[in-house]
């Protein structure tokens, strides 16, 4: 299966079929074992003020390639918005309810965040979310 998408990586592209080629929360050993074959436009990866692990290796391996990163979940998918807290009961079937990050003892741990970002957006007269956006958008990801 793996040789047999490996083959159409590279036939598409030749073929006119595929423009660009990219990769969703890979690490950075399969980014590089990918670009070596077939050369990766994008990685799509969660990234935001909450999850900043692509910064560890993700983000320089991008960087050394020349690979362009489409963050997803900019706003820690909710939480950082402050409309989740600790008390929040989400849906039996939210996804969030299996990560862990979403749970009330976490969502309490990280409250202190989404106050100072609150806070902030206070000050300059704009939302949590909106902050939370305009800082990815400084970061350059």
């Amino acid at each position: 299966m793996a040789s047999a998408a490996a083959r159409n990586r590279q036939a598409l592209p030749r073929e006119g079929k595929v423009k660009h080629f990219g990769l969703s929360e890979a690490g950075a050993s399969t980014i590089r074992r990918a670009h070596a074959v077939q050369p990766v436009a994008a990685l799509q990866s969660e990234y935001s003020l909450w999850w900043r692990e692509p910064e560890q290796e993700i983000l320089p391996t991008l960087e050394e390639l020349g690979i362009g990163f489409v963050p997803f979940s900019p706003l820690g998918k909710g939480f950082l918005t402050g409309a989740i807290n600790e008390a929040t009961t989400l849906d039996s079937k939210d996804f969030r309810n299996v990560v862990p990050r979403f749970s009330a003892e976490a969502r309490k741990a990280n409250q202190a965040l989404v106050d100072r970002l609150s806070e902030i957006a206070r000050q300059k007269d704009a939302t949590p979310a909106q902050i939370a956006l305009a800082w990815l958008l400084a970061r350059k990801p």
